[in-house]
């Protein structure tokens, strides 16, 4: 049999490269199946990948401090006596490159060597055969200037399409808008043609829009000094990512207010005598309600793709956590069958993990649905962004009194405000209202969530 080889992993589903920080096994050495063997560094976060396979590691393929395209090879591990697989060399990106620069084109990961399981369990969205040869970057860009990809004429080796491709193609279309044909004057305000819509409301048989200009900047009000900060690479990725998301997913936000009086005492009983360190949190309780309506309400357990619906089969909760730069939404898997208890322990083992740096391979991917709580910040009530490919995300406000009717008096309860945002295409108002009552009728009895 040839050894197993290593490739480097998706860990979400806009990775195209990674940077590999340390390697935790050398050459030589015995690992195990699920043992960690390398810290790499992603755009959003720098996370310790498993062996995909038991033996020795016969050789590593990318040093320290270089960067490659997702699924390129980056070790061989096998048992003493097997041959290493005939593999292509890592095609290393440069340093000025690595993190948003040139690479190769990811080739597809054969399912030999893919990622254990918690890839499969957070397959990502389906694409068209692309029959073009294109850099990672050069599509990122491509996809986020509204370029098709056809129009661009490729300088690299067998016509692979690089992002100064892109760039050259966005410099020349800017050009030619700023410069109408002589004589011809220039279109009236009325007569300019309307901008394409969203990528998801154009008819298929429509003709591809013309790409738009690049992104211009912004000058300063005159007289105002301006301090200008570099973003960090997981600023730069989440303005991506969620630019991309508001762009392309239509949102819409359903609100509702829940009773949280039963969630209060029942908290107060179950931290009695516990360290601080172990006690169960708000969050904890929203997490598992959550995950005990989605049971009830597949549709938001998912996310659209090419006018087809897809459902995850498992409920792994994403629950996002503040760090420096950003959110990071570490996750909780098959959540509706684990214990309030359980919950509580993983919550607090992802968020030391998250905020230490030492985030697993499994500890980050396969999200199905994303949790955001400003509670702890005073924060009454907000809208979050949904998370791709997901169909929706919850953010959750304060537990705070305020006044409230109950049986025709009033009184003052403990309340949270929690706000749906759901993707339109696979969720409508009702859906929505639903699924937040279900959620309300969790919390506002409790003690179902312990059995």
């Amino acid at each position: 049999m040839p050894a197993t080889t290593v490739v480097m992993p998706k860990m979400g589903y806009d990775m195209t490269q990674g940077k590999i920080v340390h390697w935790l096994k050398h050459e030589g050495d015995r690992v195990q199946k699920g043992e960690q063997i390398a810290e790499i560094e992603t755009e959003k976060v720098n996370i310790q990948i498993e062996a995909f396979a038991s033996g020795i590691l016969q050789k590593i393929l990318v040093p320290e401090g270089e960067t490659v395209p997702v699924g390129q090879p980056i070790a061989q591990i096998g048992e003493p006596g097997e041959k290493p697989a005939e593999v292509a060399p890592a095609e290393v990106l440069p340093a000025q490159q690595a993190g948003g620069g040139e690479g190769a084109e990811a080739p597809p990961i054969p399912v030999s060597a893919r990622a254990p399981k918690m890839e499969e369990a957070h397959p990502t969205p389906p694409v068209e055969e692309e029959r073009l040869k294109v850099s990672p970057v050069a599509r990122r860009l491509a996809q986020e200037q509204g370029i098709e990809l056809s129009q661009v004429t490729g300088s690299g080796p067998g016509g692979r399409i690089t992002k100064e491709d892109v760039e050259r193609f966005l410099t020349e279309a800017a050009q030619r808008k700023r410069a109408p044909e002589k004589g011809a004057p220039p279109p009236a305000a009325a007569e300019r043609p309307a901008p394409p819509p969203a990528p998801h409301e154009r008819p298929a048989a429509v003709a591809p829009a013309p790409p738009a200009p690049p992104e211009a900047a912004v000058p300063p009000p005159e007289g105002v000094p301006v301090e200008v900060e570099e973003l960090s690479k997981m600023g730069q990725a989440i303005a991506r990512h969620m630019a991309e998301s508001k762009r392309t997913i239509p949102h819409f936000y359903t609100t509702i207010e829940i009773d949280m009086d039963r969630v209060v005492a029942l908290r107060e009983e179950l931290n009695q005598g516990l360290p601080e360190e172990d006690r169960i949190s708000f969050n904890d309780f929203v997490m598992k309600a959550t995950a005990m309506a989605l049971t009830k309400f597949p549709r938001l357990n998912g996310y659209y793709s090419e006018g087809k619906r897809h459902l995850y089969r498992e409920i792994n909760l994403g629950m996002a956590v503040a760090v420096e730069d950003g959110l990071i939404a570490p996750v909780i898997r098959e959540c509706d069958r684990k214990s309030l208890l359980e919950i509580a322990k993983e919550s607090r083992e992802l968020v030391s993990r998250t905020r230490g740096g030492t985030l697993r391979q499994e500890d980050y991917s396969g999200g199905t649905f994303t949790v955001t709580n400003m509670g702890m910040l005073g924060v009454e009530e907000f809208g979050a962004i949904i998370n791709p490919p997901q169909a929706a995300i919850l953010a959750v406000g304060t537990v705070a009194p305020r006044p409230v009717v109950q049986d025709g008096l009033l009184t003052v309860a403990q309340t949270m405000k929690a706000t749906l945002s759901a993707d339109h295409r696979l969720v409508n108002g009702a859906d929505a209202a639903r699924f937040l009552g279900e959620l309300r009728q969790w919390l506002e009895s409790p003690a179902r969530l312990l059995l």
